[in-house]
């Protein structure tokens, strides 16, 4: 079942941006979606994605197979792969990323390590990309706020 977050609302019902879950399951496949493609989908196929589980090798296989086809039927050609991680951050309990630390105190706001190990690793994945240098992170603090950490 879809997991959705409070600060993802204005766009979830529309599926409008591509939402964490579905970022999840193309970083655990590794397929590199652009929002271009993510809008050139239509609802049924967003939804799909949204639906499809992608949770152990055979269905993170058939992940990437499913976004790959809609993909090459739409621009003619896949899209960029992503190295799979053997261990991502999001996966471990125990360490806080660098990025998300500098951007929690950029806050005014500190991360304990038995918060961060009390987090889901989807929360732990949102937390993640949502302090990423090269990302709009105007989410961050809701994010933090909604996860119970400010």
């Amino acid at each position: 079942m879809a997991e959705f977050f409070q600060f993802e609302s204005e766009f979830v019902e529309s599926l409008r941006c591509i939402p964490m879950q579905v970022r999840l399951n193309l970083d655990t496949c590794g397929v590199k979606l652009k929002l271009v493609h993510w809008s050139g989908f239509n609802a049924e196929q967003k939804q799909a994605l949204v639906d499809r589980p992608c949770t152990n090798l055979g269905a993170i296989a058939q992940y990437r197979e499913f976004v790959q086809a809609l993909v090459t039927e739409q621009t003619g050609a896949p899209a960029k792969t992503l190295l799979i991680e053997d261990q991502p951050a999001w996966l471990d309990g125990a360490v806080i990323p660098a990025d998300v630390v500098m951007k929690a105190a950029g806050l005014g706001l500190a991360i304990a390590p038995t918060q961060w190990a009390g987090l889901s690793s989807l929360q732990r994945f949102a937390l993640i990309k949502l302090s990423r240098p090269s990302h709009e992170n105007r989410n961050f603090l809701p994010a933090m706020q909604e996860f119970g950490l400010a």
